[in-house]
């Protein structure tokens, strides 16, 4: 299938990231020597289940380069239509084309065999939408400095993954509900509003499972979607704050030092 990668974050003066961009997009801060979604687009080009490429928000000026074919649109405003013009874009490649794996170009841990992993695991159904989940102790025990927000369920706590894979349906078909899940998504209270007080009331109270969440959400939305439980923590480890960058740079600069 192909890749959409969301990379139009510009940071504003008042955002934490902003010392370390200076106006520019977020995605070419360097990390280890490179340009942050250089290290997403290698994962991405090394990932034997990866057709094409395709980057929402740089020009092909931007330097970064990948094995596979690379595509650039620009940055459409808002995530959701950055994400429509990706699909529209694959379904141009490849009219046949059924599903997309869509990833931030802030997770610059992930690495071509979880790139796979999670096609390999998503395609043994075939469902509308799968979304990623870390659990706290995989996130902590990985990155015990990452400082993550969490989601407290009945069965884990756990924190969004930034790589999903969706029916390219999706992209067309409830647009409305899919703004206020995308806006509201480093809020999960607020996504648990968005589809109805009871679930809102049954996270808040961690009585809800995360099978169950989904269940309610994608019955809500008129779907069907799995989550997907990762037992890695970097495409769950997105950059958002100054100490989140430090740490990935200590990380990744560590990794290129041993390889």
């Amino acid at each position: 299938m192909d890749a959409i990668v969301t990379a139009g974050g510009i940071p504003l003066p008042e955002d934490p990231l902003y010392p370390y961009t200076n106006g520019d997009c977020k995605a070419l801060v360097d990390v280890a020597g490179k340009p942050m979604i250089q290290w997403v687009l290698d994962a991405l080009g090394n990932a034997k289940h990866v057709d094409n490429v395709i980057i929402i928000g740089l020009s092909s000026k931007s330097d970064v380069t990948c094995k596979k074919p690379l595509y650039f649109i620009s940055n459409q405003g808002r995530m959701l239509a950055n994400v429509v013009a990706g699909v529209n874009k694959s379904l141009e490649l490849n009219p046949k084309a059924e599903y997309v794996l869509v990833a931030s170009s802030d997770i610059p841990g992930i690495n071509a065999e979880m790139v796979d992993w999670l096609i390999e695991t998503c395609m043994e159904t075939r469902d509308d939408i799968y979304y990623g989940v870390v659990p706290r102790e995989v996130m902590e025990t990985r990155y015990p400095s990452s400082k993550r927000t969490y989601t407290k369920l009945k069965d884990m706590q756990l924190c969004g993954a930034d790589m999903h894979i969706a029916h390219v349906s999706m992209a067309i078909e409830h647009i409305d509900m899919w703004e206020e899940l995308i806006g509201n998504r480093k809020a999960p209270l607020k996504q648990a509003a968005t589809i109805g007080f009871g679930t809102l009331f049954r996270v808040a109270t961690r009585s809800i499972t995360v099978d169950e969440l989904v269940a309610v959400i994608t019955k809500r939305i008129g779907i069907t979607g799995r989550p997907i439980i990762w037992e890695h923590a970097e495409p769950g480890m997105d950059v958002d704050k100054p100490h989140q960058l430090d740490l990935i740079r200590e990380d990744l600069e560590k990794l290129h030092q041993n390889s």
